[in-house]
């Protein structure tokens, strides 16, 4: 896909930073400037994705993310931003995200967040044994020590802190 040009890219950066600042609804708007050819590439969709999370629009959300999937599937962030959203989304909750983000960690494999993601739907599904395999596979593929912090602050993985702790 082509890269973004001004002043596309303008209003994105715009965008990210209203988001910085805790204004979706002003990074919205600067979206929503963005020439009509551009709204599908998938730099913007990731911003769009953002607006939607920041203001709670869990269905708008996963949208963006099917079309983030359907634009650019080589981005594991799609998957991502899918099943974050399916879990809050009216209908969703915890076995859909699951479902939707499974697949994610066959494709991408060595993507992290894919796993660490995975672990916490399972702990808190009270799949205990399932989350420590794929927080496993999360530590061995990523950045081992922002990935201990990131879960021994994490409410999703409280199940397991007393062993997080001894890793």
């Amino acid at each position: 896909m082509e890269p973004l040009q001004p002043p596309d890219t303008f209003f994105v950066n715009a965008a990210a930073g209203w988001l910085g600042l805790g204004r979706p609804d002003e990074a919205a708007a600067e979206l929503d400037r963005v020439s009509p050819a551009a709204q599908a590439h998938p730099d913007v969709l990731e911003m769009r994705w953002a607006t939607c999370a920041g203001q709670s629009h869990w269905d708008a959300a996963v949208k963006v993310a099917e079309q983030i999937l359907a634009v650019a599937p080589e981005r594991p962030t799609g998957w991502l931003h899918r099943a974050y959203a399916l879990r809050r989304a009216p209908g969703g909750g915890l076995q859909r995200a699951w479902d939707a983000l499974r697949p994610a960690a066959d494709r991408f494999p060595n993507e992290p967040i894919i796993a660490y993601n995975l672990a916490c739907y399972a702990c808190q599904m009270g799949q205990l044994d399932e989350a420590r395999a794929w927080l496993q596979r999360a530590l061995e593929t990523g950045d081992r020590d922002r990935l201990k912090e990131m879960a021994l602050h994490d409410e999703d993985l409280a199940p397991l802190r007393d062993e997080l702790q001894q890793l």
